[in-house]
């Protein structure tokens, strides 16, 4: 069973969290704080997070940075209208999708499957090589001089649209409807924001990149090189 961790001080919200993913099959732990969160989290480690950044104490952002320590679970982030800025310092912290307040369960549910399924093995597929890392897309993972490489669910199905296409351009829109939904198709600051992180775990000049390119105003592109 699918463990959900879901963590917000509001305890109706909760209530309600909990009620929908249980309904749905979901083994759900709740937390009404950072720190229990955290705690919580290592005592039984979810396949996925949903998580209100404006808890007390401990922030939502504090949160996300302590579980991307040691977890690539899928993190689902819960935001006031007006805090923008916190969404993208959750989306360069590690998280993976954001949701404004007041929202749908039905959205945030298909949200949630949807960041599940980032995060589920793929079949078999082809070895990528390159002149400094290798990605092999049947074991969902990428190494750099024989050491793998840390990406959370989002890169890494990023990555692999990418590497599906080798040398093709993908679109924008392709890109958010593969990778988050068919809902998806303007987001473009999710692209630019796990894009950053991509190119300074995997570009050897992070200011240069040589494989993941942007194609102002149209997609992105991934040249290899090379592959067997």
């Amino acid at each position: 069973m699918t463990r959900v961790l879901a963590v917000d001080d509001e305890p109706p919200l909760l209530r309600a969290l909990v009620a929908n993913l249980r309904a749905r099959g979901y083994d759900t732990d709740t937390a009404s704080s950072g720190e229990d969160a955290l705690v919580l989290a290592s005592q039984h480690p979810p396949d996925a997070v949903i998580l209100d950044l404006g808890l007390p104490n401990m922030s939502g952002l504090e949160v996300i940075a302590g579980l991307r320590a040691w977890t690539d679970a899928p993190i689902v982030v819960l935001s006031a209208l007006d805090a923008q800025a916190d969404k993208v310092a959750a989306l360069d912290l590690g998280a993976d999708d954001y949701v404004t307040k007041p929202f749908g369960m039905d959205e945030l549910l298909a949200r949630l499957r949807a960041a599940l399924r980032r995060a589920t093995p793929a079949p078999s597929a082809p070895v990528i090589e390159t002149d400094h890392f290798t990605i092999d897309l049947a074991a969902k993972r990428v190494m750099v001089g024989g050491a793998e490489v840390r990406l959370t669910p989002t890169e890494w199905s990023l990555v692999e649209v990418l590497a599906r296409h080798p040398s093709q351009l993908v679109s924008a829109r392709q890109l958010l409807q593969e990778v988050w939904g068919p809902a998806y198709g303007t987001e473009t600051n999710y692209l630019r924001v796990h894009f950053a992180h991509i190119r300074r775990k995997l570009e050897p000049h992070t200011s240069s990149p040589r494989y993941f390119l942007t194609e102002p105003g149209m997609g992105y592109r991934f040249e290899p090189g090379r592959t067997r």
